[in-house]
């Protein structure tokens, strides 16, 4: 929680912001400015990943898990809906995770609820991903056996489902 109050505006402007950077960050595969919506000393918590503090700690996380299967096959992360908390500064939303295209049209996706808290000046002190990573893995296996069945599976989808999916 913050002990600052912002208006319902700027709570508003600022995740606005915070979508269009997340989504040129997907667009670009470029994580840095994504990162640099945080405080110096944010708190990320990702349930799976554990808790970082600091955003060289989130930034050395976020490029390796988006540059590495499963998360180098998602195009985006848009919010399916949000809420502005003014009392306590945060943005609660829900987040989707599509995943490419595998070859005929078919959308495979895992969504998260997010808890951002805002910091002021268009920075965000804290952020905490909550979801059922086993969701996220289905969605995974389900993505690699839909490319497997339309000959489009790369070498890296094919070593994650060896490794995580059951594949032999």
């Amino acid at each position: 929680m913050t002990s600052r109050t912002f208006s319902r505006e700027e709570l508003a402007e600022a995740f606005a912001q915070f979508e269009a950077t997340v989504e040129r960050a997907a667009q670009t595969r470029n994580w840095d400015p994504w990162v640099d919506q945080y405080t110096p000393d944010v708190t990320y918590v990702e349930h799976a990943a554990g808790t970082m503090h600091g955003r060289e700690e989130v930034r050395a996380w976020i490029w390796k898990t988006m540059e590495s299967f499963p998360g180098s096959h998602m195009t985006a992360f848009p919010s399916l809906w949000s809420v502005i908390d003014e009392a306590t500064g945060r943005i609660i939303c829900e987040l989707d995770n599509p995943m490419r295209d595998p070859g005929d049209g078919t959308i495979i996706s895992a969504t998260n609820i997010s808890i951002l808290t805002y910091a002021g000046d268009g920075l965000w002190s804290r952020q905490e991903d909550v979801y059922n990573p086993l969701r996220f893995a289905k969605a995974a296996r389900k993505w690699c056996e839909k490319a497997r069945e339309l000959g489009t599976l790369d070498p890296e989808a094919e070593a994650w489902m060896r490794q995580y999916g059951g594949w032999r």
